[in-house]
Protein backbone atom coordinates (compact mmCIF):
# COMPACT_ATOMS: atom_id res chain seq x y z
CA UNK A 1 0.00 0.00 0.00
CA UNK A 2 0.98 3.22 -0.72
CA UNK A 3 -0.38 6.16 1.32
CA UNK A 4 -1.36 8.73 -2.03
CA UNK A 5 -4.77 9.87 -1.89
CA UNK A 6 -5.98 7.57 0.77
CA UNK A 7 -7.60 7.96 4.01
CA UNK A 8 -6.16 7.02 7.19
CA UNK A 9 -7.32 7.23 10.93
CA UNK A 10 -4.44 6.49 13.63
CA UNK A 11 -5.31 6.12 17.41
CA UNK A 12 -3.14 7.54 19.54
CA UNK A 13 -1.98 10.21 17.11
CA UNK A 14 -1.45 12.84 19.66
CA UNK A 15 2.15 11.76 20.79
CA UNK A 16 4.99 9.55 20.37
CA UNK A 17 4.38 6.47 17.74
CA UNK A 18 0.91 7.41 16.63
CA UNK A 19 2.01 11.43 16.13
CA UNK A 20 5.00 10.21 14.26
CA UNK A 21 2.61 8.01 11.96
CA UNK A 22 0.20 11.21 11.58
CA UNK A 23 3.11 12.96 10.00
CA UNK A 24 4.46 10.78 7.73
CA UNK A 25 0.96 9.50 6.42
CA UNK A 26 0.47 13.11 5.67
CA UNK A 27 3.54 13.54 4.19
CA UNK A 28 3.49 10.41 2.06
CA UNK A 29 0.42 12.35 0.43
CA UNK A 30 -2.79 10.63 2.33
CA UNK A 31 -6.08 12.58 1.21
CA UNK A 32 -6.94 12.80 4.79
CA UNK A 33 -5.41 11.72 8.29
CA UNK A 34 -7.83 10.94 11.26
CA UNK A 35 -5.41 11.98 14.02
CA UNK A 36 -7.25 10.06 17.16
CA UNK A 37 -6.66 10.03 20.57
CA UNK A 38 -8.18 10.69 24.20
CA UNK A 39 -6.14 14.20 24.48
CA UNK A 40 -7.89 15.63 21.65
CA UNK A 41 -6.29 18.65 22.00
CA UNK A 42 -2.84 17.12 21.41
CA UNK A 43 -4.73 15.48 18.46
CA UNK A 44 -6.32 18.53 17.18
CA UNK A 45 -2.39 20.29 17.32
CA UNK A 46 -1.04 17.46 15.06
CA UNK A 47 -4.28 17.40 12.78
CA UNK A 48 -3.58 20.95 12.12
CA UNK A 49 0.00 20.70 11.37
CA UNK A 50 -1.01 18.09 8.35
CA UNK A 51 -3.58 19.20 7.28
CA UNK A 52 -6.29 16.39 9.11
CA UNK A 53 -8.98 15.96 11.21
CA UNK A 54 -8.94 15.27 15.23
CA UNK A 55 -11.20 13.41 17.14
CA UNK A 56 -11.58 12.46 20.94
CA UNK A 57 -12.07 8.99 21.50
CA UNK A 58 -11.12 5.81 24.29
CA UNK A 59 -9.95 3.55 22.05
CA UNK A 60 -11.28 1.29 25.06
CA UNK A 61 -14.50 1.91 24.73
CA UNK A 62 -15.91 0.28 21.53
CA UNK A 63 -18.75 3.20 21.07
CA UNK A 64 -15.70 5.48 20.99
CA UNK A 65 -14.74 3.10 17.99
CA UNK A 66 -17.37 2.86 16.33
CA UNK A 67 -18.35 6.42 16.29
CA UNK A 68 -15.11 7.29 15.16
CA UNK A 69 -15.29 4.92 12.08
CA UNK A 70 -19.17 6.31 11.44
CA UNK A 71 -18.12 9.61 11.16
CA UNK A 72 -15.01 8.92 9.16
CA UNK A 73 -16.88 6.77 6.44
CA UNK A 74 -19.33 9.62 6.52
CA UNK A 75 -17.44 12.44 6.41
CA UNK A 76 -14.87 10.91 3.61
CA UNK A 77 -15.89 8.18 1.96
CA UNK A 78 -13.75 5.47 3.07
CA UNK A 79 -10.88 4.07 5.82
CA UNK A 80 -8.05 2.56 3.67
CA UNK A 81 -5.94 2.12 6.34
CA UNK A 82 -6.85 2.21 10.17
CA UNK A 83 -4.09 2.37 12.37
CA UNK A 84 -4.63 0.86 15.64
CA UNK A 85 -2.01 2.30 17.40
CA UNK A 86 -2.81 3.06 21.04
CA UNK A 87 -0.92 1.49 23.76
CA UNK A 88 -0.24 0.95 27.27
CA UNK A 89 2.42 -0.09 29.99
CA UNK A 90 2.54 -1.03 33.28
CA UNK A 91 5.70 -2.81 35.07
CA UNK A 92 4.95 -5.26 38.00
CA UNK A 93 8.22 -7.44 38.25
CA UNK A 94 7.17 -8.60 42.30
CA UNK A 95 5.83 -12.11 40.84
CA UNK A 96 4.12 -12.75 37.24
CA UNK A 97 0.90 -12.51 38.72
CA UNK A 98 1.20 -9.85 41.35
CA UNK A 99 -0.54 -7.03 38.72
CA UNK A 100 -3.82 -6.15 40.03
CA UNK A 101 -7.33 -6.88 38.26
CA UNK A 102 -8.39 -3.84 37.75
CA UNK A 103 -4.77 -2.95 36.05
CA UNK A 104 -5.06 -6.46 34.04
CA UNK A 105 -8.53 -5.28 32.67
CA UNK A 106 -7.13 -2.25 31.45
CA UNK A 107 -4.08 -3.44 30.17
CA UNK A 108 -6.62 -5.80 28.12
CA UNK A 109 -9.03 -3.59 26.99
CA UNK A 110 -6.39 -0.85 25.92
CA UNK A 111 -3.78 -3.44 24.65
CA UNK A 112 -5.90 -6.51 23.09
CA UNK A 113 -9.39 -5.16 22.28
CA UNK A 114 -9.16 -1.97 20.91
CA UNK A 115 -7.74 -3.45 17.63
CA UNK A 116 -10.78 -6.21 17.79
CA UNK A 117 -13.00 -3.35 18.40
CA UNK A 118 -11.47 -1.12 15.58
CA UNK A 119 -11.85 -4.24 13.17
CA UNK A 120 -15.26 -4.59 14.37
CA UNK A 121 -16.07 -1.13 13.23
CA UNK A 122 -14.07 -0.61 9.72
CA UNK A 123 -14.13 -4.12 8.47
CA UNK A 124 -17.13 -4.37 7.03
CA UNK A 125 -16.96 -1.75 4.68
CA UNK A 126 -13.62 -2.92 3.88
CA UNK A 127 -15.14 -6.17 3.00
CA UNK A 128 -17.74 -5.03 1.38
CA UNK A 129 -14.94 -3.06 -1.66
CA UNK A 130 -12.88 -5.99 -1.37
CA UNK A 131 -9.98 -4.10 0.47
CA UNK A 132 -8.54 -2.26 3.00
CA UNK A 133 -5.59 -2.95 5.81
CA UNK A 134 -5.32 -2.78 9.17
CA UNK A 135 -1.81 -1.52 10.74
CA UNK A 136 -1.71 -2.45 14.55
CA UNK A 137 1.47 -0.62 16.34
CA UNK A 138 2.01 -3.96 19.06
CA UNK A 139 5.76 -4.80 20.45
CA UNK A 140 8.79 -7.02 20.24
CA UNK A 141 7.11 -8.50 23.58
CA UNK A 142 4.36 -9.51 21.37
CA UNK A 143 6.72 -12.12 19.28
CA UNK A 144 9.48 -12.47 22.17
CA UNK A 145 8.13 -12.01 25.90
CA UNK A 146 9.00 -8.94 28.77
CA UNK A 147 10.26 -10.11 31.89
CA UNK A 148 9.31 -7.78 33.89
CA UNK A 149 5.42 -7.33 33.00
CA UNK A 150 3.17 -10.35 32.27
CA UNK A 151 0.52 -8.09 31.38
CA UNK A 152 2.39 -6.16 28.84
CA UNK A 153 4.26 -9.47 27.28
CA UNK A 154 0.38 -11.18 27.63
CA UNK A 155 -1.73 -8.81 26.06
CA UNK A 156 0.72 -7.54 23.04
CA UNK A 157 0.71 -11.77 22.58
CA UNK A 158 -2.77 -11.57 22.56
CA UNK A 159 -2.77 -8.54 19.99
CA UNK A 160 -0.50 -10.45 17.95
CA UNK A 161 -2.62 -13.88 17.31
CA UNK A 162 -5.82 -11.54 16.78
CA UNK A 163 -3.86 -9.66 13.65
CA UNK A 164 -3.21 -13.30 12.61
CA UNK A 165 -6.24 -14.21 12.63
CA UNK A 166 -7.98 -11.43 10.91
CA UNK A 167 -5.07 -12.06 8.10
CA UNK A 168 -6.21 -15.65 8.02
CA UNK A 169 -9.49 -15.24 7.66
CA UNK A 170 -9.95 -12.26 5.14
CA UNK A 171 -6.71 -12.23 3.39
CA UNK A 172 -7.86 -13.73 0.29
CA UNK A 173 -11.03 -11.23 0.37
CA UNK A 174 -8.57 -8.07 0.03
CA UNK A 175 -7.44 -7.44 3.52
CA UNK A 176 -4.41 -6.82 4.58
CA UNK A 177 -2.53 -6.49 8.06
CA UNK A 178 0.90 -5.75 9.22
CA UNK A 179 2.25 -5.66 12.82
CA UNK A 180 4.65 -3.37 14.23
CA UNK A 181 6.84 -4.70 17.11
CA UNK A 182 9.80 -2.58 18.13
CA UNK A 183 11.97 -3.00 21.09
CA UNK A 184 12.27 0.57 23.01
CA UNK A 185 11.12 3.57 21.58
CA UNK A 186 11.61 7.15 22.96
CA UNK A 187 8.40 8.10 24.04
CA UNK A 188 6.38 8.54 27.33
CA UNK A 189 6.06 4.44 28.11
CA UNK A 190 10.07 4.92 29.03
CA UNK A 191 9.76 7.13 31.71
CA UNK A 192 12.83 8.22 32.51
CA UNK A 193 15.04 5.38 31.29
CA UNK A 194 17.07 7.12 28.70
CA UNK A 195 19.14 3.60 27.80
CA UNK A 196 15.32 1.81 27.55
CA UNK A 197 15.66 -0.58 30.52
CA UNK A 198 15.37 -3.99 29.73
CA UNK A 199 14.24 -2.91 26.56
CA UNK A 200 16.41 -1.25 25.39
CA UNK A 201 19.30 -3.96 24.70
CA UNK A 202 19.72 -3.58 20.92
CA UNK A 203 19.01 0.99 21.19
CA UNK A 204 16.24 2.90 21.61
CA UNK A 205 14.34 3.99 17.97
CA UNK A 206 13.03 7.54 17.56
CA UNK A 207 9.12 7.60 16.58
CA UNK A 208 10.33 8.82 13.34
CA UNK A 209 12.26 5.49 12.79
CA UNK A 210 9.04 3.45 13.64
CA UNK A 211 7.05 5.77 10.95
CA UNK A 212 9.49 5.24 8.22
CA UNK A 213 9.84 1.09 8.92
CA UNK A 214 5.96 1.08 8.88
CA UNK A 215 5.84 3.21 5.50
CA UNK A 216 8.55 0.01 4.17
CA UNK A 217 6.23 -2.38 5.62
CA UNK A 218 3.12 -0.71 4.23
CA UNK A 219 5.07 -0.97 0.59
CA UNK A 220 5.84 -4.10 0.88
CA UNK A 221 2.72 -5.23 2.23
CA UNK A 222 4.49 -6.74 4.86
CA UNK A 223 2.69 -8.62 7.65
CA UNK A 224 5.51 -8.42 10.27
CA UNK A 225 7.43 -4.76 10.76
CA UNK A 226 10.57 -4.86 12.87
CA UNK A 227 11.71 -1.37 12.93
CA UNK A 228 14.75 -3.22 15.39
CA UNK A 229 15.66 -6.28 12.96
CA UNK A 230 17.67 -8.20 15.93
CA UNK A 231 14.44 -9.07 16.91
CA UNK A 232 13.76 -11.72 13.85
CA UNK A 233 17.47 -13.37 14.82
CA UNK A 234 15.80 -13.45 18.65
CA UNK A 235 12.56 -14.99 17.36
CA UNK A 236 14.75 -17.87 15.55
CA UNK A 237 16.89 -18.85 18.89
CA UNK A 238 12.86 -19.05 20.35
CA UNK A 239 11.39 -20.91 18.14
CA UNK A 240 14.83 -23.49 17.63
CA UNK A 241 14.91 -24.19 21.42
CA UNK A 242 12.45 -23.01 23.39
CA UNK A 243 14.18 -23.97 27.25
CA UNK A 244 17.44 -22.55 26.31
CA UNK A 245 15.64 -19.07 25.15
CA UNK A 246 12.92 -19.47 28.45
CA UNK A 247 16.62 -19.40 30.75
CA UNK A 248 18.15 -16.20 28.67
CA UNK A 249 15.15 -14.50 29.61
CA UNK A 250 14.86 -15.29 33.08
CA UNK A 251 18.83 -14.43 33.41
CA UNK A 252 17.52 -11.30 31.69
CA UNK A 253 15.03 -10.75 34.44
CA UNK A 254 17.46 -10.90 37.49
CA UNK A 255 19.68 -8.93 35.61
CA UNK A 256 17.46 -6.20 35.56
CA UNK A 257 15.95 -6.63 38.78
CA UNK A 258 19.71 -6.12 40.81
CA UNK A 259 20.71 -3.31 38.46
Amino acid sequence: MRLEDKVAVVTGGAHGIGRALARRFGAEGARMVVVVDKDLEGAHVVANEIGGVAMGADVAVEEDIARVTDETEREFGQIDLFCSNAGIFCEDPTTAASTSSEVWNEMWSVNVMAHIYAAKAALPAMLGRGKGYFLNTLSAAGVLSHPNSAPYATTKHAALGFAESLAIAHGDEGIKVSVICPQAVRTAMLGDLEDGGVQGADGVLEPEDVAQSAIEGLKKERFLVLPHPEVLDYMRRKTSDYDRWLKGMRRMRARFMTS
